[in-house]
């Protein structure tokens, strides 16, 4: 049966901000909201992908008015039932698609979360509505990591980014289709569980064709949220767009 939530259920929604406990962390958090509350300048911002609120909560302290758009219903109720979670006008969709009233001074999407799309159709679909949202001079922030194909020796295509005494998790890719996904084997009360991810990974060049597609010009790139430079080793990259002012 279809889960209405995607692959961010209730199940999901439960664990999230726990097996996500790094990103909450200040030193991870503070230059993001940092850098996104520079962005918006006082003006509103629209969030892609709200999940429970790591960013948002956040940035509404900071006086910024934070809209945000998510499918998954479970991780919304965890942002609700935060405090400031109230504060944080929410629409149920999909990101790609789905539209909210007024015009946005920022739109951002974070943590991979671009990769959730799995369709190239469906991340161009993305930009021209954070476009659309978009005040003139406005930007659109996206934080995404590098695809980590120069860890795969000809003929592998996994990855291993977790290894522990009670659970396992790694990347597949499909190189020919730009297709991955991230699997999670657990043992639970002497349990195996397993639970699989599909994303599409995408180049920091392919997002700019994107951006040029969706009428945005490229502000700014860097490795993360510090504003350290973008170079060959960089494992993620935080990328501005901008709507042009005429």
């Amino acid at each position: 049966m279809h889960d209405p939530d995607g692959y961010f259920g209730e199940e999901v929604a439960a664990r999230y901000d726990e097996t996500s406990a790094a990103m909450f962390a200040p030193e991870v958090l503070d230059p993001a909201v940092d850098f996104l509350a520079e962005l918006a300048a006082g003006g509103r911002a629209l969030e892609l992908g709200v999940g429970t609120g790591r960013v948002a909560l956040p940035l509404s302290r900071r006086g910024v008015q934070v809209h945000g758009i998510d499918m998954s219903r479970a991780m919304v109720a965890r942002l609700r039932a935060k405090p400031g979670g109230d504060a944080i006008g929410v629409t149920i969709g999909d990101f790609a698609t789905t539209r909210v009233d007024g015009e946005f001074a920022l739109v951002y999407l974070v943590f991979n979360t671009i990769n959730n799309l799995t369709t190239q159709a469906a991340q161009v679909a993305c930009f021209r509505n954070a476009a659309a949202h978009l005040q003139p001079g406005g930007c659109f922030v996206i934080e995404v990591g590098v695809p980590e194909l120069r860890k795969l020796p000809p003929g592998q295509k996994v990855v291993p980014f977790q290894v522990g005494p009670t659970g396992w998790a790694y990347d597949i890719y499909e190189v020919a289709t730009q297709s991955m996904s991230s699997n999670y084997v657990e043992i639970i009360d002497g349990r195996c569980e397993f639970r699989s991810i599909p994303f599409r990974y995408v180049w920091p060049a392919e997002l700019d064709l994107m951006a040029e597609l969706a009428g945005l010009r490229l502000r700014e790139r860097w490795e993360d949220w510090t504003r350290a430079p973008f170079t060959n080793e960089s494992p993620k990259h935080v990328s501005v767009w901008e709507k042009p002012r005429t």
